[in-house]
């Protein structure tokens, strides 16, 4: 079977975001006065074979932990649909 992962990374939130914090600056520079907090990460979808959906997420738990996410700075969620 066939799966499509869409895996979010993003900063952990007790650490500083300086491209988040850019951005809402750059935002309340141009007024938009009601953001109050942005925060950015990565956003990767991987296509991959599995037998199943559960061996299909441990494989995509296992890209995440090894090459996408670097779990002292940041974490991961992983959103699996069959294709």
């Amino acid at each position: 079977m066939k799966f499509n992962a869409a895996i979010d990374v993003m900063p952990l939130d007790n650490l500083l975001d300086p491209q988040g914090k850019a951005v809402k600056h750059t935002l309340q520079n141009l007024k938009f006065n009601n953001v109050s907090n942005v925060r950015i990460g990565k956003h990767i979808n991987v296509e991959i074979e599995a037998k199943s959906e559960e061996e299909a997420k441990k494989a995509v738990e296992q890209i995440c932990q090894k090459v996408l996410a670097n779990p002292i700075m940041e974490t991961f969620r992983i959103v699996l649909e069959k294709v």
